[in-house]
């Protein structure tokens, strides 16, 4: 059975998908950019604030469907520019302890509302 995860504790979708969906004991979530939820835009700063504002709105979506990071079994990454990947790689590794989730790290063209990073996650309890 499929369960939609919404909070208003991360950003609304910005188009026609789900924050989250959660089926048996896996949650699928969707990319998140550095937007701060309170205010609708981007943090202030650069790709590390970004991919900072990106895991909390995570930890908010995994929160409310009763995940933690430690759950976290996949994670894509999303970068507008790969020059920025040493800067995302050192807020993505102070997101977690002990062992890293699998991770993919690709270049795209550009990324919605021209965010500098965007980050996916799967987690399995």
């Amino acid at each position: 059975m499929k369960q939609t995860i919404q909070t208003n504790s991360a950003p609304a979708a910005i188009g026609p998908y789900s924050q989250a969906v959660r089926t048996g004991n896996m949650l699928f979530v969707s990319g998140q950019l550095g937007i701060d939820a309170a205010t609708g835009i981007f943090v202030e700063g650069g790709v590390k604030e970004q991919t900072a504002q990106a895991f909390k709105n995570i930890r908010a979506i995994l929160s409310e469907a009763g995940f933690t990071v430690a759950d976290i079994v996949k994670t894509t990454v999303f970068l507008a520019d790969m020059a920025n990947f040493a800067d995302v790689n050192e807020i993505y590794a102070s997101q977690f302890e002990g062992d890293f989730p699998a991770r993919s790290a690709v270049a795209v063209k550009t990324l919605p509302k021209n965010g500098l990073v965007e980050i996916e996650i799967i987690a399995v309890k």
